[in-house]
């Protein structure tokens, strides 16, 4: 383990939710620099989430949310593989958080959406937050619909 201690390890799982063999190899390939193998995850997942791009996805969830008073609802179906994940607390997160992006930042469609910076963290765009999360949840993940109301909004 070549001064990799388990605190590192534990540290960086819980900043990814990668698995415990991913963040030592992540934290062995870049001498222990916790930067370095943040880095060394995020190209990991990507290949792993391209692999995953062409699974089916016949589960998944349609989730909505209110802003303020109610006079503003998003609408979204996001879509996986299993209905196991689509219990999974992680997968919820991640669609409630592009019910926020869609009411928030009014995207006209899926792939204005997925091109946005992401509200939360600008240095990343939607559709690398939903590779993060095919990533970490190890199911390929779709964006299916979007919708979004405002009061007075004329269609």
């Amino acid at each position: 383990m070549a001064g990799i201690i388990i605190d590192q390890i534990k540290n960086l799982r819980k900043k990814t939710g990668a698995g415990v063999m991913d963040c030592r190899r992540a934290l062995e390939n870049s001498g222990g620099d916790e930067k370095k193998a943040l880095e060394w995850l995020k190209k990991k997942g990507i290949a792993k989430a391209a692999e995953k791009g062409q699974r089916e996805v016949k589960s998944g969830l349609v989730v909505a949310y209110t802003h303020g008073d109610g006079d503003i609802v998003a609408v979204a179906e996001i879509a996986c593989e299993t209905d196991f994940v689509a219990k999974n607390k992680e997968f919820k997160k991640l669609a409630n958080e592009i019910c926020l992006q869609v009411a928030a930042m009014k995207p006209k469609d899926i792939d204005e959406l997925m091109k946005q910076p992401y509200i939360r963290d600008e240095a990343k765009s939607v559709k690398e937050l939903v590779t993060e999360a095919i990533a970490t949840i190890g199911e390929n993940i779709k964006v299916r619909r979007i919708a979004r109301f405002e009061l007075g909004e004329k269609f």
